[in-house]
């Protein structure tokens, strides 16, 4: 049976850190410049199974998205338990190298929110800034009545009903695409994709250029969750409809869904990092899914996301209400059920089988 969640960032990592220990891995942290909620330090964990020099290798990412590192870490921390039992379905074959990355947005994690330091989503910030930013002038239209200067229960339900009626007339898929899509011009709103490349951004891009320099075959499973329904796991890929990668992608693991094809709970989004992986790695051949579990619906999510983003926007992130918006966003994006963290292991185990077997590891 798998662990519960646990209650903390500095919990989840010292779990981490003891289960990557227990299964003898080779590990290394990486220390992030800003300071977590209970001001303890913050870090980019990379916990290592099997051979240093291996051609082939599995990378198992948690906390793109800060808080949902709840349940990405419980699921890194159970696979390197079970590694450390022997489990051979954990760990198939001494010649495959697993890679935990553990809190890739290490901030966002400790402070309970989706977003980094910036107030970025990292998976908006992977564009390229070389050039002008993608346009969304569309979300300027909404953009005060989601994220508003007051958030009293008066003015909460007053917006509520003018962004229902502002949806209904937009349209869910529209609705969807203008508020999550992405935008780089409201920097305290929504989905923002920032002004340059984060503090994660620059530190993948290199970690990823440094080890996967001699990989020659990689699969990547970049762990999520709020979307879709309870405890169910979409793997979601950002490949281009009819290419190599897509087609790869649903040879390896059938039912993948695709936000180009209109076919996913996802939006079509601009800067999300798998889709730009394979650009600091070019000569490795990268199959990378985005799992996502589902949790609660839409509109509790979206009501946490502006709750947070009202709080921190005020510079009240550390005042005594800051705690029940907390509550509210981790309750958005992880289940406490044992039920719920159960059946997600039970959906993530096969998803990382076949990409073991693709890779050579049975």
């Amino acid at each position: 049976m798998i662990e519960p969640l646990s209650p903390s960032y500095a919990d989840a990592r010292h779990a981490f850190v003891q289960a990557a220990a227990a299964a003898q891995a080779r590990t290394e942290s990486y220390p992030h410049p800003m300071t977590g909620l209970e001001g303890e330090a913050l870090f980019v964990d990379v916990a290592e199974i099997g051979p240093a020099d291996a051609t082939s290798a599995v990378l198992i990412v948690s906390g793109t998205h800060g808080v949902e590192g709840y349940l990405g870490s419980a699921i890194q921390r159970h696979h390197l338990e079970n590694i450390a039992r022997n489990s051979t379905a954990s760990y198939p074959t001494t010649g495959l190298a697993l890679i935990f990355v553990h809190a890739l947005n290490p901030y966002g994690f400790s402070w309970v929110r989706r977003v980094n330091e910036d107030n970025v989503d990292l998976n908006r910030n992977f564009i390229d800034w070389t050039q002008p930013h993608p346009d969304n002038e569309d979300y300027g239209v909404l953009a005060d009545t989601l994220v508003p200067n007051s958030w009293s229960q008066e003015e909460q339900d007053r917006l509520r009903a003018e962004l229902l009626a502002k949806l209904v007339e937009l349209g869910f898929d529209r609705s969807q695409a203008i508020i999550s899509g992405g935008q780089f011009t409201h920097p305290t709103g929504l989905f923002y994709g920032g002004s340059g490349p984060t503090w994660s951004h620059r530190w993948l891009r290199d970690f990823a250029q440094t080890r996967l320099a001699s990989v020659q075959r990689a699969a990547i499973l970049d762990l999520h969750t709020g979307l879709g329904p309870w405890a169910h796991a979409e793997l979601i890929s950002s490949a281009a409809p009819g290419s190599e990668t897509l087609a790869r992608q649903r040879s390896w693991w059938g039912q993948v869904t695709s936000p180009s094809e209109g076919n996913s709970v996802a939006t079509q989004v601009v800067g999300e990092w798998l889709s730009k992986v394979d650009t600091f790695a070019p000569t490795t051949e990268i199959t990378g899914i985005a799992v996502e579990y589902g949790t609660v619906d839409t509109v509790m999510i979206l009501d946490s996301l502006r709750a947070d983003a009202v709080l921190h926007a005020s510079g009240k992130h550390t005042s005594p209400e800051a705690a029940a918006v907390r509550d509210q966003v981790r309750a958005a994006f992880v289940d406490d059920d044992p039920a719920w963290l159960q059946a997600c292991w039970d959906r993530y185990a096969p998803v990382f089988a076949a990409a073991a077997t693709q890779l050579g590891g049975v």
